[in-house]
């Protein structure tokens, strides 16, 4: 299964661990989607910045 991330609120004003975060995952600016596996460490990643985030179920 995968994930579609799409970032959906500014970066602005949050701390610098969850901007770095998001710089993992791919995402730069608002409307900026990416497709990520649905790995344990993916999953860490997107909970850690679900605030900012729009997540979506892709089916293979």
């Amino acid at each position: 299964m995968k994930k579609k991330v799409t970032q959906i609120r500014s970066k602005i004003g949050w701390p610098k661990t969850q901007k770095a975060t998001l710089a993992a995952i791919g995402l730069r600016k608002i409307g900026q989607s990416v497709i990520l596996e649905d790995t344990p460490s993916n999953m860490g990643q997107i909970l850690k910045v679900k605030h900012l985030v729009k997540i979506e179920d892709i089916n293979e």
